[in-house]
């Protein structure tokens, strides 16, 4: 079943009318995939009144007249913002008030546009509209996003039996990239985590020569991509028998995770969820241990809205995806953090990865 572009569109265009704009151009790869399903690494997608064009250029003939639905496709020889400036003077007065959107534009490319499409267009910055529409999934991107979510857990249990002492990070998180591959992925949705013991402390640590020995935290976050949507896993194991500040630091994350999994619904605010979980680390005195957020909104990228920070105030949404990841930090020891994927609903959050969440010491 094909994705509802052409439903997509006419909300971008309500949008777009109800800001008293006449059209929009995203060159984001994925709010281009999101609103006529073309996957191609260039393309400009010009959004009017009664009709969408895409420019993309030769390399992508045959691939875009397979994947777009929606919109016209314009082949082009050279500057695809040159092109999408000269439809624009060439409509006149009809296309005046025309958006851009601010975070994802450099000064040389609005140079550009302004330079093509001439005097008579203004061009007016636009935060994140597409954006807003891709956080609330419909039912078909919740049905991919559980696959996607059940295959990078699938992945984080295949590779469990090799972790033993003596294999080097890097070996680690290539093995496991490997395995994304071999069981459908397109590949990973971020460089894969893999830190061990000490290095464990550091949230977005790159994988290292380090060699794993026997007595250590390990941290494994991993996401898959498969048909153009991300997961995000995080585990932590112990190799050897932990000590009971470690089984103290695990349960309390867990506790943590479990809280802001109670409290993410409908209607409450990103901040809310975050305080559930900062507040039990609070009263096991690990709060100061835990220095980033709570969560993200995910989807076509790793990273999208909602954020579930401390003074995030917008709403929760049914059919938001986010992650729910508190961690703990302690430098000089390590770190363990628990991620899993969750959709939020009028009532309890719907959990997608599928990955055991239990202590494990291997």
């Amino acid at each position: 079943m094909q994705p509802p572009y052409p439903q997509r569109l006419a909300r971008i265009r309500a949008l777009l009318r109800a800001s008293k704009m006449d059209a929009c151009l995203t060159l984001h790869r994925p709010n281009i995939l999101y609103l006529c399903g073309f996957s191609g690494s260039s393309g400009a997608l010009l959004i009017e009144p009664r009709g969408a064009r895409l420019f993309t250029d030769s390399r992508y003939t045959i691939q875009a007249a397979d994947e777009v639905h929606g919109a016209t496709v314009g082949i082009v020889q050279g500057s695809l913002l040159a092109a999408a400036g000269d439809r624009l003077r060439r409509t006149g007065a009809r296309l005046r008030r025309v958006g851009y959107e601010d975070s994802r534009l450099t000064v040389q490319q609005l140079k550009q546009l302004r330079k093509a499409s001439g005097a008579r267009v203004h061009w007016l910055p636009v935060h994140s509209p597409i954006e807003r529409l891709r956080a609330v999934k419909d039912g078909g991107e919740i049905v991919l996003m559980k696959e996607a979510a059940e295959l990078g857990s699938r992945v984080f249990e295949h590779v469990l039996p090799l972790i033993k002492p003596g294999i080097r990070e890097f070996e680690l998180a290539a093995e496991i990239e490997y395995r994304m591959r071999r069981m459908g992925a397109s590949g990973p949705a971020f460089e894969t985590i893999v830190a061990f013991g000490e290095r464990s402390a550091l949230p977005h640590a790159r994988p290292s020569g380090r060699r794993l020995r026997k007595n250590e935290l390990v941290v494994l976050d991993l996401g898959v991509i498969l048909r153009h949507y991300c997961c995000d896993l995080t585990r932590t194991v112990y190799v050897g028998r932990a000590p009971g500040r470690i089984r103290g630091w695990y349960q309390a994350v867990l506790e943590a995770q479990s809280a802001a999994r109670h409290a993410l619904r409908a209607g409450v605010t990103a901040s809310q969820v975050d305080e559930a979980a900062r507040s039990v680390l609070r009263k096991h005195r690990l709060d100061r241990f835990f220095t980033h957020s709570t969560g993200h909104g995910l989807g076509l990228e790793v990273h999208e809205e909602p954020r579930l920070a401390a003074g995030q105030k917008q709403k929760l949404q049914t059919f938001n995806v986010v992650t729910l990841e508190p961690g703990v930090y302690v430098e000089g020891v390590g770190g363990i953090r628990i991620e899993d994927d969750a959709v939020v609903t009028p009532g309890e959050a719907q959990i997608l990865t599928t990955a055991q969440r239990g202590f494990l010491e291997l």
